[in-house]
């Protein structure tokens, strides 16, 4: 079973969109997690409007921030791997099978898959024909600690993963740096060069590839990022050292 979890936020002018070129990629007992952060314009009904029994809508939420808001939806699913999703973006047609493919047979339990995609504007005239290019996307604890290339739309992971990176310690920068690096440490990463998505750059986009340059705020969220990895992931060693001397 597959859950894809999408946290949405005023994104009447393209939800429709991306909802339709993920469902018609999904099986009947796959998922879509909707969990809405305070829109206050026609999201909500726009996603009603499919009346699609695989969409699982979760109103109300006043989390103002798009990390807790993906947390939230994270708590709800139900499936064996998870895909995240961004409101905005399109899914091109080989993105589940794809991802169905690589978990069938995955290196390790804890695994995290991350896959390419093409930079798109608000026509979806194509910018950058790949993700992985335009940022220099690859593992690598120090690569990405200041400047993150795990970018949550492009990947997907197992239940195995998720149940050790829940709950998300407070103060994150980005729900993706936690979920890539803590899966390095605890786990396997891979980075595909495949297309499978269009990721869209708009002027309304809620996160971008870089961060405004503001040192001492970098230092300390990087700071709390990984001061928290350390934590996280030595928990789960010392938990499965101690099952395995029993």
């Amino acid at each position: 079973m597959i859950s894809v979890c999408l946290a949405s936020h005023n994104g009447e002018k393209y939800i429709r969109r991306q909802l339709e070129s993920i469902l018609a990629q999904l099986v009947p007992t796959d998922e879509v997690v909707v969990s809405d952060d305070s829109s206050t314009d026609a999201t909500l009904r726009i996603v009603q409007s499919l009346e699609d029994p695989r969409i699982r809508l979760f109103p109300g939420n006043t989390f103002f921030s798009p990390v807790y808001n993906f947390e939230h939806a994270l708590k709800q699913a139900r499936g064996d791997v998870i895909i995240l999703a961004d409101q905005d973006d399109v899914w091109l047609e080989n993105r589940v099978a794809l991802v169905r493919e690589k978990f069938r047979d995955p290196p390790h339990a804890r695994y995290l898959l991350v896959t390419d995609g093409a930079v798109v504007d608000e026509r979806e005239q194509i910018l950058h024909e790949s993700i992985f290019r335009l940022i220099g996307a690859g593992p690598g604890f120090w690569k990405n600690l200041w400047n993150n290339r795990y970018m949550g739309c492009c990947m997907a992971f197992s239940r195995e993963l998720l149940e050790v990176a829940l709950p998300f310690p407070r103060h994150l920068p980005m729900h993706d740096m936690w979920l890539g690096q803590l899966c390095e440490r605890i786990g396997v990463t891979e980075f595909v060069p495949v297309r499978t998505l269009l990721y869209r750059k708009h002027a309304d986009s809620q996160t971008e590839f870089q961060i405004r340059w503001q040192p001492w705020l970098q230092i300390r969220r990087r700071w709390i990022l990984a001061t928290n990895l350390m934590k996280r992931s030595r928990t789960v060693l010392v938990r499965e050292e101690c099952k395995l001397k029993r």
